[in-house]
């Protein structure tokens, strides 16, 4: 079993029962024939399912086509590959030997996969209940993020017209590395906002990917800092 699992136990919110359906959620098909892809094809059903309806429940005065473009800006690569990115998942990765060199335990498409098939396992272990917590968790601060009149802005657009306002200028994006071989990279992007001292980074498949996810970093830190202005026991 992969180093400090239980830690990664306790951040998903669930302890798996059947320690070898949590083994083959985390072991990519380059280790071997028993991996996560058919727990991956259940995961998928699982989270487009408890996502759909956390919308339908928290706006319920929404259409269903308003509703299935929520979605699909919260259920993809991207958004996945970011909650990944902060559970440390990578680390926790089964892969073989050329993909371990080539950076697999950090590209997008291999750590929003193995999210999806972590939520198939749960659902084999314990239940969709499990699941659907699992996924609750994992979602609720984007949920909590969810400004229904933004939707359809990506995270770029939106944090300019956050700055804007503000004459705080506009960030700066900065590719600070590549990895993996050419038909496969990872980029690594800087995100900059001087006026506020703020620094925040992103991956992804592409550069413009990991822009965007460098900017919902920096739109995230900015709520977070907001949120702590507003406490009773701030004054600032």
């Amino acid at each position: 079993m992969p180093a400090d699992i239980e830690g990664l136990e306790a951040r998903l919110g669930h302890s798996w029962a059947k320690r070898e359906l949590l083994l083959q959620a985390l072991t990519h098909r380059s280790f071997g024939a028993r991996n996560y892809e058919r727990l991956e094809f259940l995961g998928d059903g699982v989270l487009n399912c408890v996502v759909g309806l956390m919308l339908y429940r928290r706006f319920p005065e929404l259409p269903e086509g308003r509703l299935s473009r929520l979605r699909a800006n919260l259920v993809n690569q991207d958004s996945l590959h970011a909650i990944a990115h902060d559970l440390d998942l990578g680390r926790h990765l089964r892969l073989g030997e050329g993909e371990l060199k080539s950076g697999g335990a950090q590209r997008p498409s291999i750590l929003a996969d193995a999210l999806e098939a972590l939520l198939g396992a749960a659902l084999l272990d314990a239940g969709f209940g499990a699941a659907q917590g699992m996924v609750e968790r994992l979602f609720d601060d984007a949920m909590d993020a969810i400004d229904p009149e933004q939707q359809g802005k990506d995270a770029k657009t939106r944090l300019q017209e956050w700055l804007q306002p503000r004459r705080l200028g506009l960030p700066a994006y900065t590719l600070t590395d590549t990895a993996g071989q050419a038909h496969a990279q990872t980029f690594h992007v800087e995100c900059r906002i001087d006026p506020l001292k703020l620094v925040t980074r992103g991956q992804g498949a592409s550069r413009k990917a990991a822009e965007q996810m460098a900017a919902e970093a920096a739109l995230r830190a900015l709520d977070q800092s907001a949120g702590r202005r507003r406490t009773p026991d701030n004054k600032a």
